[in-house]
């Protein structure tokens, strides 16, 4: 992928006939060159306050298993967080649990519109244009969003090893846990750790709703993601769920004609 020039999006099998579309809102660390005045501290890049370590790893095992597209902007949540509304007090981040992020402090209004611009309002578009292709087409479509988490914030352990967010739909979040709590080797988090009550579930929101589309955010620990192995045994897994899930859904809509 080439620098901001061109675009921060990218979209990998964009054409893929399965019945899901993969998001990974926060896929990337990387500082386009555009940005690399801002002066940010390149500490932070290797935290999960820049990115969601592991995330996209397993968002590419499921595209390729699911043969699903998958959208992702390859700027850091960090310039700006592509899962927030743009008019979010934290649509660019200042205070984390690590401290002040200084280079964000004070942002004028036209480096705020910069961001918007040249990030968060291509990523929304590729979104829509990718869900408004299938719609004509006729095909089913599923959203799911691939994310990761820490497992301790701001001192506290966290228990689960998934999670699992989603808002009124339940369609989708209720059969992923109900299968995901059969493996009682898991501690499956129910809107938990985090919840759309957190303002976190924007991108899934935004483009699910309009055509209700059965959506769901996936959230899990960056512990069990830190490697390959890692990323493609929790890959393989979730394909498996959701393709059963998806069968019931079509099941479901079949029987409703």
């Amino acid at each position: 992928m080439t620098d901001l020039v061109r675009s921060p999006i990218v979209a990998e099998n964009a054409e893929g006939q399965g019945p899901f579309v993969i998001l990974c809102d926060h896929a990337s660390n990387r500082i386009p060159k555009e940005f690399s005045s801002v002066g940010l501290n390149a500490e932070l890049l290797d935290t999960h306050i820049a990115w969601d370590p592991g995330a996209l790893g397993v968002a590419r095992r499921l595209s390729t298993l699911l043969d699903a597209p998958l959208i992702w902007p390859d700027a850091s949540r960090i310039l700006i967080d592509c899962n927030r509304p743009p008019d979010a007090e934290n649509l660019i981040v200042v205070e984390t649990e690590r401290g002040v992020v200084n280079a964000n402090r004070g942002l004028s209004r036209e480096e705020r519109a910069r961001r918007l611009a040249l990030i968060h309002a291509p990523y929304h578009a590729a979104i829509d244009a990718c869900l408004k292709r299938r719609l004509e087409a006729n095909r089913p479509t599923a959203i799911v969003a691939i994310h990761s988490f820490t497992p301790i914030f701001f001192g506290k352990p966290r228990p689960w090893q998934i999670g699992v967010v989603f808002g009124d739909d339940r369609r989708l979040a209720d059969l992923l846990i109900r299968k995901l709590k059969s493996d009682h080797r898991l501690t499956v988090g129910i809107n938990e750790p985090y919840s759309p009550a957190n303002n976190v579930y924007y991108t899934v929101e935004r483009h699910s709703c309009p055509e209700h589309l059965p959506a769901v955010m996936i959230e899990i620990r960056n512990d069990e993601i830190c490697d390959e192995a890692g990323q493609r045994r929790w890959a393989d897994n979730l394909a498996s769920i959701l393709v059963a899930a998806e069968r019931h859904l079509a099941e479901t809509r079949h029987a409703m004609v």
